[in-house]
């Protein structure tokens, strides 16, 4: 059974980890791999990613990606997302701090995003607009 418009959004907006796929090129499949993502009902939804990483040159390159998220319990239920990249720029502490908090506990997120920021080197947010959406419900299958 297909969510409604609202059950699709808010189920976005929780903080679920996605499968990014975006086209990797003639002779190879998508590049799909786990992110974090930050999505408000009615939006446009960012990730963050290694500036200039595979992932950063794919996107670039295809203009749009599309994301995947899904969960098991109490019913089996996923929401896929697809659409163009509005834009890119580079990430700043602030987002970091923002994306990290959706998915850590709080008592965690000033150690990560103090080694992340020290670490993980230059980064950059993709903007991108929900275009085409697939989703599902299969209850308690």
């Amino acid at each position: 059974m297909a969510l409604t418009h609202a059950q699709r959004e808010q189920f976005l907006a929780e903080p679920h980890v996605a499968a990014l796929a975006v086209d990797a090129g003639e002779g190879r499949a998508p590049l799909t791999v786990p992110i974090w993502y930050q999505y408000a009902p009615g939006g446009d939804l960012w990730i963050m990613t290694g500036d200039g990483s595979r992932k950063h040159r794919l996107i670039e390159a295809a203009g749009r990606f599309s994301l995947l998220v899904e969960r098991v319990e109490p019913t089996i239920r996923y929401v896929s997302v697809e659409g163009p990249v509005l834009d890119t720029r580079p990430g700043t502490l602030e987002d970091l701090r923002e994306i990290s908090a959706r998915y850590l506990p709080a008592g965690k997120v000033d150690g990560y995003v103090d080694f992340a920021w020290k670490n993980h080197g230059a980064q950059v947010v993709v903007r991108m607009r929900p275009e085409r959406w697939l989703t599902s419900d299969l209850g308690t299958v």
